[in-house]
């Protein structure tokens, strides 16, 4: 257990991943606030909310989900990460990724799409229904 109190192989990872974006923990201007929300007495006493600003960008980070400060502070580094490589490097974080797939689920379908799906579904059961045992009557 390192610094973060986390997997030594996770922050050897972000230690590398922070190393090809360029940032450097001099860099990095880190507050520790008490956070917001549920969680009643414990939230309101403990500082374990951390926000973080990239000085060069100005990016800000605030992370409080997890209930250790330390491990907050790992997981608003590893967002950092993921938005300055969606910045650097153009493309879309797995997060973002999902949301958007999520997003064409919940899509209203067209007329279009929606007849074709009931046409597509009255082809399988006719299918389905040459598959039923032949009933013998002269038994």
């Amino acid at each position: 257990m390192g610094k973060f109190k986390v997997n030594s192989d996770k922050e050897a990872e972000l230690a590398k991943r922070m190393e090809k974006l360029g940032i450097r923990e001099s860099e990095l201007d880190e507050h520790f606030i008490k956070g917001s929300g549920p969680g009643g007495q414990k939230i309101n006493k403990t500082s374990s909310c951390v926000y973080i600003k990239h000085l060069p960008t100005g990016i800000e980070v605030k992370c409080q989900a997890g209930r250790s400060q330390a491990l907050n502070r790992f997981l608003a580094r590893r967002e950092l990460c993921e938005i300055l490589e969606q910045e650097i490097l153009g493309k879309k974080s797995a997060t973002q990724q999902a949301q958007e797939k999520i997003r064409r689920q919940k899509r209203r379908k067209s007329r279009r799409q929606r007849d074709k799906m009931v046409q597509d579904k009255f082809a399988r059961a006719s299918i389905k229904s040459g598959r039923k045992r032949v009933s013998s009557r002269d038994e």
